[in-house]
């Protein structure tokens, strides 16, 4: 990305050649600045822990506007207007690089000794263009933790905003592999009262979806929190991990806050089970029966 100045990222429109091929496309952001000025940019180890990410199907096409206009999905085509949500990359952002990363579903294709040239075309505007009011941000609640061989498992997180920003929640995506069945982010207020961001099914396409509630705000104090409900249908235990054995429990939260000034908080993470719970969690004083019942259950 630019170093001598800032752009914002106002659209991502994925382009995809491999009919059979990709599954969703990555574009992950890296902090580059602990590299030094002799490093080469393709020998630069990345850990996993490094990474930011936004996740998109093969054929999402997401542009960022104000909640109410909000295009998410197959066949979308919005129009411009004033009040753009941006991803602000370069300079100083801390948002040095971009990195594709593609996930394919099948690979017969390359062992054959084919090519794929799938990518996703950025729109972006320069640092001084007017139409940008709102910067956009993700983030991320995701466990740790095992589920154990024929048992269902919840694998929950929750964090406390400590900073003094109100960010508005407009779009979320759930993650997991084969075991999950329901995955549900919640936000409760400084009163104890609960409010769903949103809820789905991992199995189904993951795509960022828009929120239940586009008036939605959060604020300093607030807590995020996540639920994923699995089931264990094999006859081994089974870990978060990163490989498609393994499983994973993520939930994204894509939101936005006027100005330029994002959460410097990214990621909430638990140990999930057995050693983390909601109900084991000083910060939840109350949960009530009906949210535990509606976390876990499939949407209708």
């Amino acid at each position: 990305m630019p170093r001598s100045d800032f752009e914002y990222i106002v659209e991502f429109t994925p382009e995809c050649f491999y009919a059979h091929g990709p599954s969703h496309l990555a574009v992950r952001v890296w902090n580059s600045g602990e590299v030094g000025e002799g490093q080469s940019e393709t020998r630069l180890g990345l850990r996993r822990d490094e990474w930011r990410e936004i996740w998109l199907p093969e054929r999402t096409h997401v542009f960022l506007r104000v909640p109410d206009h909000l295009c998410v999905g197959e066949g979308c085509s919005p129009s411009p207007s004033a009040g753009r949500v941006a991803f602000k990359v370069g300079k100083s952002t801390g948002i040095n690089y971009l990195v594709l990363q593609v996930h394919y579903a099948h690979v017969d294709k390359f062992i054959l000794g084919g090519t794929d040239n799938s990518g996703i075309i950025l729109t972006l505007l320069p640092s001084y263009t007017k139409s940008v009011s709102k910067t956009a941000g993700v983030y991320l609640l995701g466990t740790n933790g095992v589920i154990r061989a024929g048992e269902e498992e919840h694998f929950e997180a929750a964090c406390r905003i400590d900073e003094p920003v109100e960010i508005h929640p407009f779009a979320f995506r759930t993650h997991t592999h084969a075991l999950g069945k329901v995955v549900s982010g919640y936000k409760i207020d400084k009163d104890g009262k609960w409010h769903l961001i949103g809820k789905h099914n991992p199995q189904e396409p993951q795509m960022f979806y828009p929120v239940k509630d586009t008036k939605m705000i959060v604020d300093y104090g607030d807590v995020l929190a996540a639920r994923c409900t699995m089931h264990n249908f094999r006859d081994v235990d089974t870990y978060i991990g990163p490989t498609g054995e393994d499983e994973m429990c993520n939930f994204y939260m894509m939101y936005y806050v006027d100005g330029d000034k994002p959460l410097a908080q990214k990621y909430c993470y638990s140990n999930g089970p057995p050693s983390y719970y909601w109900s084991k969690d000083p910060k939840l004083q109350y949960i009530p029966a009906s949210i535990d019942k509606e976390a876990s259950a499939p949407e209708v």
